[in-house]
């Protein structure tokens, strides 16, 4: 069996749904909370089971018969993250699995601004350290991300960011198919992948000059000070804890820790990735 964790969340569901093209669908199972919103994938012939990070007895009785089974990283932070992963790690080795995939982060590092590139580097040490062979995803920076971090900006005429660098910002949508294809094909794609990303890295001013052409009219880009920025990000109504967060991605774009960009996702799709263009145009 290729289990995919969390299958019917984002990316979790497109995966599957790759997968589905390339292997007989009986081979595929998905493990999530809560097996009751997963009535499509059922209609594909997809085996669901219950599985949760947290309860890692389920996670066992998920993972029973694992060929592989592919992590999908939980949306937690900081020690609740890697523990959660930890428990994952665990049990697809107590089953059995033959490899471990799970999805990191370009940019992951120890010292990292930004909190969750820290956390998939520690998931990447228990993964090298677990005695079963695994490949490490690093994905590019989900594209989707930099729509939610600049809210309706691009729309209003004036994107008020902190100072950024640049960021090869990738389609999940691009990325859950290429996960799809390296889980199909077994042991080509061993420890930590290259950067999986679009073919360009931008800036937010390129974002702004991008929305301008697409709306045919000015959108102004202008930097403003990190604390005035959270301050005004946790007034929206974004908790502190991940105001701060958010702007770890801005200090480590600085540092161009997402400037990367590879062929590899390009080649594993067969075809150009989406560009952060297409993705601004389908959005203001």
């Amino acid at each position: 069996m290729l289990i995919v964790t969390g299958a019917t969340g984002h990316l979790g569901r497109g995966i599957v749904r790759h997968l589905s093209t390339r292997v007989p669908t009986a081979r595929i199972c998905g493990s999530i909370r809560d097996p009751g919103n997963a009535a499509d994938l059922t209609d594909l012939g997809v085996q669901v089971r219950h599985g949760d990070f947290a309860e890692p007895e389920s996670l066992v009785k998920a993972f029973s018969g694992a060929e592989q089974v592919l992590i999908v990283s939980a949306d937690k932070l900081g020690e609740e993250a890697r523990t959660l992963h930890r428990a994952a790690i665990a049990a697809a080795r107590k089953a059995g699995a033959r490899r471990i995939l799970y999805t990191s982060h370009m940019g992951a590092r120890e010292d990292s601004p930004f909190a969750p590139a820290a956390q998939h580097w520690h998931t990447e040490q228990d993964l090298d350290t677990c005695s079963v062979p695994f490949t490490a995803l690093r994905h590019g920076f989900y594209a989707e991300s930099c729509l939610q971090i600049v809210g309706d900006q691009l729309k209003t005429g004036e994107l008020r960011v902190p100072q950024d660098g640049p960021v090869s910002w990738t389609a999940r949508a691009d990325l859950a198919e290429a996960d799809a294809a390296i889980l199909a094909s077994e042991g080509e794609w061993d420890g930590i992948t290259p950067p999986l990303t679009a073919t360009e890295a931008v800036t937010m001013a390129d974002i702004a000059a991008m929305a301008s052409d697409v709306l045919g009219r000015e959108v102004r880009h202008t930097i403003v000070p990190d604390e005035d920025w959270v301050t005004v990000t946790t007034e929206a109504g974004v908790p502190a804890i991940y105001a701060k967060m958010l702007l770890g991605v801005f200090r480590a774009a600085r540092q161009g820790d997402f400037a990367a960009t590879d062929p590899a996702l390009r080649e594993l799709l067969g075809r150009d990735p989406k560009s952060m263009r297409d993705v601004v145009a389908s959005c203001v």
